[in-house]
């Protein structure tokens, strides 16, 4: 296997052990093999996984964060996307771009 640069200061300076790498000029150290990354399951309120152009509605009113709106119950949002963070839910609702969280949503 070749040696790879460092990932923190991009220096060719690596030192190989048994199961990671070291470099030795700035001490940064990662593994060999990096395990692949999961991929993210979403799961509405009711447990049903939800993926990319779903269609989802609103379980409960929510209230409009920096506002008096609320968003009704029931609700629908057509063709959401999901994203990383603590909102899972990017869609539009009533033409209002907005950002949802999954245990508010059922699948439609």
């Amino acid at each position: 296997m070749d040696q790879p640069s460092c990932p923190a200061c991009s220096l060719e300076d690596v030192l190989g052990h048994a199961d990671h790498w070291e470099c030795a000029t700035c001490g940064h150290e990662w593994p060999k093999e990096a395990a692949p990354e999961a991929a993210r399951i979403v799961k509405d309120a009711h447990g049903t996984t939800l993926a990319d152009g779903d269609t989802v509605v609103l379980i409960k009113d929510l209230k409009l964060r920096g506002g008096s709106g609320v968003l009704k119950g029931g609700a629908k949002a057509k063709g959401i996307r999901l994203v990383d963070g603590d909102h899972e839910i990017d869609c539009k609702i009533d033409g209002v771009a907005m950002a949802l969280k999954a245990c508010f949503v059922k699948k439609a």
